[in-house]
């Protein structure tokens, strides 16, 4: 199940540092619930959302949570990344996927 969520859906946002951590979390609390994401997640959102606003002609992009070695210190072992996927694949799964919430 897909929930789509409207701007007056979402109750609040936080970001913050938990004691004892360095990296940030961010608390999205909803109508009916909440979650939260590590600093990763985020970026990987931001990353991914200024590809496409940004660009002249990209309509989407997809990122994957992939195993990654010899990355920077103090970056997660798993990473979002850019599949490369055509806009087209994207949609066409988009639509499969989204298809049960139109109403």
């Amino acid at each position: 199940m897909v929930r789509v969520y409207r701007n007056e859906d979402v109750r609040r946002i936080i970001a913050f540092i938990p004691k004892g951590h360095r990296h940030v979390r961010i608390l999205l609390e909803f109508v009916d619930g909440a979650v939260v994401i590590q600093e990763a997640t985020a970026a990987a959102i931001v990353r991914a959302y200024m590809n496409v606003v940004t660009h002249p002609f990209k309509r989407a992009v997809e990122l994957v949570s992939q195993r990654v070695s010899g990355q920077k210190e103090g970056y997660a072992d798993y990473q979002l990344l850019e599949t490369g996927r055509s806009e087209e694949e994207i949609f066409s799964q988009l639509e499969s996927i989204l298809e049960p919430n139109k109403s």
